[in-house]
């Protein structure tokens, strides 16, 4: 606690509840040997994806292909503690948000079990409790994956800390027309940037990059699932 003499009308505000505890668990976060890998991704396919779905946003086409490219690389989806990594056999995506109370990561479980719909339905639900205060523990517990998108704020470019014991979460910037080389020739494309954190404990490079690969292929080729 500070000593010295604060302006009149100065406000502390002590954290309670779900924010100390995100604050707690990212002190630990900047322990972990962490790298960073950055694609990408053209989003012509998820930009149609969610203008042929009604109530459907970029972020719910990305959650389900998220949840589609983590069964298929487990050690994307997984907790790292003491020395033991646990590959979890759910899909538990959280999804930063930013609140008044600060940033809650509420989990959306089981969503590789769910079609974008779902998804779409089941992040209105948490986002909405989230913003109003109303989330529970279960709400932001069992997480084994986040996504932070920051792309409706202008972002570039950015890299996410890590939401431990996770290893792994994506930082997705804004969606930029960009003039770039494609099988047709040269053409203005929709064009995001997306960042990997992984922690080096349990992820290696390879890995890593082998799911981000294969992660904006899920959304530059559409669905494989709706």
């Amino acid at each position: 606690m500070t000593t010295t003499a604060l302006p009149e009308g100065t406000v502390t505000i002590p954290l309670k509840g779900l924010a100390r505890t995100a604050a707690r668990r990212m002190v630990k976060a900047w322990e972990a040997p962490v790298f960073h890998l950055g694609v990408d991704v053209d989003m012509t396919a998820a930009l149609q994806r969610k203008n042929d779905l009604p109530g459907v946003t970029v972020s719910d086409v990305l959650l389900r292909a998220c949840a589609t490219v983590l069964r298929a690389h487990p050690r994307v989806n997984a907790w790292y503690d003491d020395e033991t990594v646990t590959v979890v056999n759910e899909v538990n995506i959280g999804l930063a948000v930013a609140t008044e109370a600060g940033l809650m990561v509420p989990v959306i479980h089981r969503a590789d079990q769910s079609d974008v719909g779902g998804i779409a339905d089941a992040r209105r639900d948490v986002v909405e409790r989230a913003r109003a205060g109303q989330l529970t523990m279960a709400d932001v517990s069992g997480g084994t994956f986040t996504v932070s998108n920051l792309g409706m704020l202008g972002i570039d470019e950015f890299d996410a800390i890590l939401n431990v014991p996770q290893v792994a979460i994506l930082a997705v910037s804004s969606t930029r027309n960009r003039y770039v080389w494609t099988d047709d020739g040269p053409a203005w494309r929709p064009i995001a940037r997306f960042t990997l954190t992984c922690d080096h404990r349990a992820i290696d490079g390879a890995t890593g990059a082998a799911f981000l690969a294969d992660l904006r292929s899920e959304l530059e080729s559409g669905p494989t699932r709706s």
